[in-house]
């Protein structure tokens, strides 16, 4: 963690947003030898401040802080649920906050990041959207909230406490596009954390036209789309970005990728009582996807106290999973983590905002 760090809108620049190559040409600039990079890049990705980085010369830090933030994020709280599930409340150099959590399986560690400082989609499900879009985040910003969750949890560059990473938290990643394609260009990096795209999942509400350009990146993650319906018109009742992106074009988008990556994609389906999950919507759903690469992940919607939309209860929600099986669908239902703690994104920076706690 860091130390405490004053509420300015004047932020410097990110180190962290910098790759190996760009760290070299810094250090060079700067008028230090070349083993000063491999140094600073070491530090940075062990989830170090630049003034905690001992191994480089105090003239040198100093230098460096007059352009750099020495901490580009800090975890400012911890809560730990019953399950295990950790959720972080990060604070940001210019004193704004985001959240992220960490969720514990069998196969490893996977955290899901924020991308924006809230959102602007305006999805009524989702708690992130509250407040609207404040701002993106830099590339930095988002690999920093791994690497401080990697560091606090014991891991290494070599030997990651996160195994897996999805973009799944606060803000829309394809919104702020350009800087989460560098963030996961640094995230995948050999020089870096070293994390494969076959660990990394993205989740966008649909923009079509920055699901094709992704296509042609070279990063073959696994792409998530939230569907949340089976009709246009059911779909802009909780979701606004559905009047201007249809369902068939966001299909046709899904098909361009895996043509492009060879990957499947996967659609995220949450059971919203009384709105899209009855028979009728699983045989829609069915009839939607049956035969194309994909899976369908359901979801029990995370309650939004200052939302109305209402989750279906477990024994529902197991009902629909059978009726998409049974109709040549491959389907799981998400086990329910993080909920004593408010594990749906959004939920802690808005109970913090509403309280003042920004300030305290």
């Amino acid at each position: 963690m860091c130390g405490n760090m004053p509420h300015s809108t004047a932020m410097k620049g990110i180190i962290q947003d910098l790759n190996s190559e760009q760290i070299k040409a810094l250090v060079a600039e700067y008028g230090q030898p070349a083993f000063r990079a491999a140094q600073l890049y070491e530090g940075l990705t062990r989830g170090k401040d630049i003034s905690q980085i001992t191994t480089l010369p105090a003239a040198f830090k100093e230098r460096l802080l007059r352009d750099y933030e020495d901490c580009a994020v800090r975890i400012r709280e911890v809560f730990t649920g019953a399950d295990g599930t950790k959720k972080f409340l990060f604070e940001l150099a210019d004193g704004n906050l985001i959240e992220g959590v960490l969720m514990q399986y069998k196969y490893g560690n996977t955290q899901c990041v924020s991308t924006q400082v809230g959102c602007r989609m305006g999805c009524k499900f989702c708690a992130s959207t509250l407040g609207g879009l404040v701002r993106n985040l830099t590339p930095g910003e988002i690999l920093s909230q791994i690497l401080k969750v990697n560091a606090l949890c014991g891991g290494t560059r070599e030997k990651r406490a996160v195994t897996n990473v999805v973009l799944m938290g606060s803000g829309e990643p394809f919104d702020n596009y350009d800087g989460v394609v560098t963030f996961l260009k640094n995230l995948v990096s050999p020089e870096g954390l070293n994390i494969s795209p076959r660990n990394i999942s993205l989740s966008t509400c649909g923009l079509v036209d920055k699901m094709y350009k992704f296509a042609q990146e070279g990063i073959p993650l696994n792409l998530t789309v939230s569907l949340h319906a089976t009709t246009d018109t059911e779909r802009a009742r909780t979701m606004p970005i559905a009047n201007k992106w249809s369902i068939a074009e966001i299909l046709q988008a899904c098909d361009n990728y895996f043509a492009k990556t060879g990957r499947r994609y996967i659609f995220e389906y949450s059971l919203i009582e009384g709105e899209n999950c009855d028979r009728r919507h699983a045989e829609e759903l069915v009839a939607l996807l049956k035969g194309r690469p994909c899976h369908v992940n359901l979801i029990r919607l995370n309650e939004v106290k200052e939302r109305t939309l209402k989750a279906t209860d477990e024994k529902s929600a197991y009902r629909f999973l059978g009726m998409l099986e049974r109709g040549g669908l491959s389907a799981t239902l998400r086990r329910q983590i993080g909920s004593d703690i408010g594990g749906a994104c959004g939920q802690l920076r808005a109970s913090y905002l509403k309280s003042g706690a920004k300030d305290g």
